[in-house]
C-alpha cells in the first residue's frame, strides 16, 4: 500500500480543479499558496509526478490506482502531438513555483526527473515526448541540470534507441530556447554529460552513427559540437604528451612516431594537427631569456627544431595555410618575436613545412585579421622573391 505521504499531494491538489482551464496564472497562484500551507519537500517526488505526468506512479512507470482523479494541471494534459510552445506554458508555472520554493530544485534533478525518465520507456511516444520537452525546458531555464539524463545511459534503455530518442527531443528543445552551442555545451558540462555516444546502443558507439542520427533529426549542430569536443580532448592529450617528450629531450623522430600513433588511434584533421604540434613544441620556449639582438637567431633555431616534427604532416596546401595562420597569431600575441615573423617564414619554407604557393596564397587572401597589415608588410619581400622565382620558372 502506498504510504500516506505520497498520496498527500494528489489529494491536496484537487483544489486546482477550481481554476479555469488555461488560466496558468491561476494555477501559479494556487500552487504557491499550497506551498505555504504544505511541506512540498516531504513528498517532492510525488508532487513532480503529479505536475509532470498527471498522477502518482508505481515502480516501472504505470499509474498508481489510488482513486485520485488525474491532476487538472499537468504537462501530461498538453494536446498531442506536443509542441515546445504548449509545454512551456506549464513549465513556466512550475518555474515560478520552484523559484519561490528553491528547495525543490535538488530533488527534481537528482530524484524525480531521473526516475521519470527511466520509467518512461514503455510509455506511448507522444507522452514520452511531453516529458522530454519538459526536461529540455527545465534544463534550459536552469531549473534542473542535465545530470538528470545520466540514468538514460543504462544499457536496458540504450539498447533499443529509447534513450537516444528521448535525449534527441531534449537537445532539440534546449536548442530551440537558445541556439548557442556554447550554452548547450555549458548545460552538458554542468550536468556531467561527458560523452553523448553513451546514449546510443553499445553497438553504435562511433561518430558515423552519431552523425547519421543527428543529421536525420535536423540537429547537425550537435554533430559539429561533438566532433569539435572530441578534437579538443585529443589535442589536449597530444599537447600534454608532446610537452612531456620535450622535457625529456626526446628526439624529433620519437615525437613524429608518437604523433603518427595518435593519428592512427584518434585522427585529427591535419589543419588541427599542425596547430597542436606548433602550440605544444613552442610552449617550452622562453623568449625572455634572449637579448633583443639575440631574438632573431633564437627564433630561427627554435623554428628549425619545431619544423623537424611538423614537416611530415604538412603535405596539403590547406594544412600549410593553417600553419602560417597559427604562426601569425602566435607572433601577434608574443610581441617580443613579432619582428622575427619573416625569419620564421623562411625557416618553414626551407624546411619544407610550407610551399611558395602557400605563402603567396596566405599573403594574397589567406591571412588572419590579427596584425594583418604588419605581417603582410613584413612578409612582402619574401613574397616578391617567391613570385619572381615562380615567374622565372614559368618562362623556362
Amino acid at each position: 500500500m502506498q504510504e500516506p505521504s505520497k498520496r498527500l499531494p494528489n489529494t491536496n491538489l484537487v483544489y486546482l480543479e477550481t481554476v479555469p482551464e488555461g488560466d496558468f496564472e491561476g494555477y501559479t497562484n494556487k500552487l504557491i499558496t499550497a506551498g505555504a500551507n504544505l511541506e512540498f519537500i516531504k513528498y517532492s517526488d510525488a508532487l513532480f509526478e503529479v505536475l509532470l505526468v498527471g498522477g502518482l506512479l508505481q515502480p516501472g512507470g504505470n499509474y498508481l490506482d489510488d482513486g485520485a482523479p488525474p491532476s487538472p494541471f499537468s504537462v501530461n494534459n498538453v494536446a498531442e502531438p506536443p509542441t515546445v510552445e504548449e509545454v512551456k506554458k506549464y513549465i513556466d508555472v512550475l518555474g515560478k513555483v520552484m523559484r519561490r520554493y528553491k528547495y525543490l530544485q535538488k530533488p527534481l534533478e537528482t530524484s524525480s526527473l531521473p526516475a521519470l525518465l527511466q520509467n518512461c520507456a514503455k510509455w506511448p511516444v507522444a507522452k514520452r515526448d511531453k516529458l522530454a520537452i519538459a526536461t529540455g525546458l527545465l534544463i534550459s531555464q536552469q531549473l534542473a541540470s542535465a545530470s538528470c539524463l545520466i540514468n538514460l545511459q543504462k544499457d536496458q534503455l540504450t539498447k533499443d534507441d529509447t534513450s537516444l530518442n528521448i535525449v534527441t527531443v531534449v537537445f532539440r528543445t534546449i536548442l530551440s530556447q537558445d541556439p548557442s552551442m556554447e550554452a548547450f555545451s555549458g548545460h552538458l558540462k554542468k550536468g556531467g554529460i561527458k560523452d553523448i555516444l553513451l546514449f546510443f546502443p553499445p553497438t553504435k558507439h562511433d561518430i558515423k552513427h552519431l552523425e547519421t542520427h543527428f543529421k536525420a533529426a535536423g540537429l547537425p549542430q550537435v554533430v559539429d559540437f561533438y566532433i569539435k569536443r572530441q578534437y579538443a580532448i585529443i589535442k589536449e592529450t597530444m599537447t600534454k604528451h608532446l610537452k612531456e617528450m620535450v622535457e625529456a629531450a626526446e628526439s624529433a623522430d620519437s615525437m613524429i612516431e608518437s604523433v603518427k600513433e595518435s593519428q592512427t588511434e584518434n585522427p585529427l584533421p591535419e589543419t588541427e594537427l599542425v596547430q597542436c604540434i606548433w602550440a605544444a613544441l613552442v610552449a617550452s620556449v622562453d623568449w625572455s631569456i634572449a637579448r633583443p639582438d639575440q631574438i632573431d637567431a633564437m627564433v630561427m633555431k627554435e623554428t628549425k627544431r619545431i619544423s623537424a616534427v611538423l614537416a611530415p604532416f604538412c603535405s596539403a596546401g590547406k594544412t600549410q595555410i593553417a600553419l602560417l595562420n597559427v604562426v601569425q597569431v602566435y607572433c601577434y600575441e608574443n610581441t617580443k618575436i613579432m619582428k622575427s615573423f619573416p625569419s620564421i617564414l623562411k625557416v618553414l619554407y626551407n624546411e619544407d613545412c610550407v610551399s611558395d604557393q602557400a605563402i603567396i596564397y596566405w599573403y594574397q587572401k589567406g591571412s588572419k585579421p590579427q596584425g594583418r597589415q604588419h605581417f603582410l608588410q613584413a612578409a612582402e619581400p619574401l613574397v616578391k622573391y617567391l613570385q619572381q622565382q615562380e615567374d622565372e620558372s614559368e618562362e623556362e
